[in-house]
């Protein structure tokens, strides 16, 4: 219900700052099934090994997991996982060699498997990092629409961030109203609707938002983000307790963050906008 009121206040050219971290991006998942009757022994070696590679890559064993892989590929050169998790490896190496390489293997796993939600995910995240942003969107936008995927809620997030990469305030607040839609606590889209919200200087929303962002972050501690984000909305409503109380807190418990630097340059300046 609270989606349905935020949306027309949402669409009308929002303002804020956009932020590179995606969520349920890259994932290790290697359990998708082939979706044809290849050998069933060829198969199972191929999914052991990229399992074990998933391993070796949780824990940076990057040489071992290549080897796991190259095995994996050796028993089945069309198991799409494999390529999928070569990708990944690749990327978590990050070196501009290995960047330029990691794109031929997501590409390749899709290629073997159009429906393979994880690796359009996780080919999404490598798109961003890689500053394509269109080009993420298209496939976090595929991955995002599949029902039953159950990364799907991460897509989602992925692609209403990605959206905010491209300046499209528009987009974002639209894919993140879907998120909420689906899973009510979803934390990524109640803190940048939060955002898109108080740039819009709709405050009344922004509140409600940022009630339920606070009631989802119970006994977890708070993040230098929600304590500017309720700095900003106890400025707007003229609360001057609540507004020193956050700022102390956000000043001695976060110092050297961002969100302490932008406190302190609009302290310095309190009629300047927010940046």
């Amino acid at each position: 219900m609270l989606a349905s009121v935020l949306l027309p206040l949402l669409l009308t050219g929002c303002q804020n700052t956009p932020t590179n971290d995606l969520t349920g991006g890259i994932s290790y998942q290697t359990l998708t099934q082939p979706s044809n009757n290849r050998n069933l022994d060829t198969q199972k070696i191929a999914r052991i090994r990229t399992s074990l590679a998933a391993q070796y890559i949780r824990k940076n064993e990057l040489d071992t997991a290549q080897r796991q892989l190259e095995k994996a590929f050796a028993a089945d050169n069309r198991y799409a996982p494999a390529y999928d998790m070569m990708g990944v490896l690749l990327q978590q190496e990050g070196s501009r060699i290995n960047l330029e390489k990691a794109d031929q293997y997501f590409k390749k796993a899709i290629a073997l498997d159009k429906d393979f939600e994880q690796a359009r995910n996780n080919y999404g995240v490598y798109l961003s990092q890689m500053k394509r942003y269109n080009e993420a969107v298209a496939q976090f936008e595929i991955a995002g629409s599949a029902l039953g995927y159950e990364g799907r809620i991460g897509a989602l997030e992925n692609l209403g961030r990605t959206y905010l990469q491209l300046d499209d305030r528009t987009a974002a607040a639209k894919v993140f109203l879907r998120v909420l839609d689906s899973n009510r606590s979803s934390l990524i889209a109640h803190i940048e609707l939060v955002d898109l919200l108080l740039a819009q200087q709709r405050v009344q929303q922004a509140q409600l938002l940022y009630d339920e962002t606070l009631i989802l972050v119970q006994g977890q501690g708070i993040s230098p983000r929600l304590l500017l984000q309720g700095i900003k909305l106890a400025a707007a409503q003229n609360n001057k307790t609540t507004r020193q109380q956050l700022a102390q807190q956000l000043l001695s418990a976060y110092p050297l963050s961002d969100e302490a630097k932008q406190l302190k340059t609009w302290l310095n300046n309190p009629e300047a906008p927010w940046k």
